[in-house]
């Protein structure tokens, strides 16, 4: 399983120009599943999102966590995360995880962030033309990995 991670003041998604999530201060997370993930890394993952300290304290240093700032969570299921682009110019998508494997765990993280960081998170809509808005603070980005836990 692997996430991007965006700090943001603000971030929304639509499906069919309707809103169907959005969020203030927070994080937008973009989720890729492949077929080796489990819940293990679910756990794993949605503590290391919430205790990561990437917002800034009093002093103006990143220091605080989601939880302590209380901030909102966005999370999008996204499989071109898992692109290879090794071989010529077309991504292949080979390791991405099928719909009757992904749908589950990207519901069984949404289940894991809401128990970690105590709100409900925000969602897109698993497989539909989404548009996501967003205004990036720092900016912030970051990776995870599961299969690369350093």
């Amino acid at each position: 399983m692997c996430v991007v991670i965006q700090r943001v003041n603000r971030a929304s998604v639509e499906v069919e120009k309707q809103i169907i999530g959005e969020i203030e201060k927070g994080l937008l997370i973009l989720v890729g599943i492949e077929n080796a993930d489990k819940q293990e890394d679910i756990d794993w993952l949605c503590r290391k999102i919430c205790n990561l300290r990437i917002f800034d304290d009093e002093a103006g240093v990143m220091n605080k966590s989601l939880i302590e700032v209380g901030g909102d969570i966005l999370a999008i299921s996204q499989f071109t995360l898992h692109a290879k682009t090794k071989k010529g110019n077309r991504p292949s998508y080979i390791h991405a995880a099928k719909p009757d494997i992904s749908i589950p765990l990207y519901e069984a993280f949404l289940l894991a962030l809401e128990k970690e960081s105590g709100k409900t998170p925000q969602r897109g809509k698993f497989g539909a033309d989404m548009q996501v808005s967003l205004i990036n603070d720092g900016p912030v980005t970051i990776t995870i990995d599961t299969k690369i836990k350093e």
